[in-house]
């Protein structure tokens, strides 16, 4: 539990640190949104997990907030960093949460496609409006930490 508030702070504060907060703003929103939604669909849903589970968890199956969790972070680095390399470890990274998940018995495989179908819905909304800043962001020259610490102490 506690990589859920971990990892994403952390990422919020390197991408503030690599001066991009207009990422940090969609990654953060994109999360926040995500880890929201799961929930009340989880709620007016209430379905029941499977029986043979081998972890604990939360009440409620659908949809699996691990896998949406591992969507939205993959999706949003892809918008972020638009490297192939990004893309397909995004992509190993929310497969394998997916069939862990359903492999411990924590989900159904429809609610691990329910979870990744919603990050990747809210992914995209968040990142239409601020598209263009984005990419202005992302085009924009960022020194290495270390020199732009040794410019402002100077």
């Amino acid at each position: 539990m506690l990589a859920i508030a971990v990892i994403p702070v952390v990422t919020i504060v390197g991408l503030l640190l690599l001066r991009r907060p207009w990422a940090a703003l969609y990654y953060a929103s994109a999360t926040i949104l995500a880890t929201l939604i799961v929930q009340l669909v989880k709620n007016i849903v209430g379905r029941p997990r499977p029986l043979d589970i081998l972890v604990a968890a939360d009440p409620g199956s659908f949809p699996s907030g691990h896998s949406a969790n591992a969507a939205v972070m993959a999706a949003t680095f892809a918008i972020i960093f638009p490297r192939v390399w990004v893309w397909v470890a995004g992509a190993v990274y929310t497969v394998g949460m997916m069939l862990s998940r359903t492999y411990l018995g924590a989900h159904w495989i429809s609610d691990t496609i329910g979870g990744l179908l919603i990050a990747l819905g809210i992914a995209i909304i968040i990142w239409a409006p601020l598209a263009s800043r984005l990419q202005r962001e992302r085009e924009r020259p960022h020194p290495p930490i270390w020199q732009r610490v040794s410019s402002e102490t100077a």
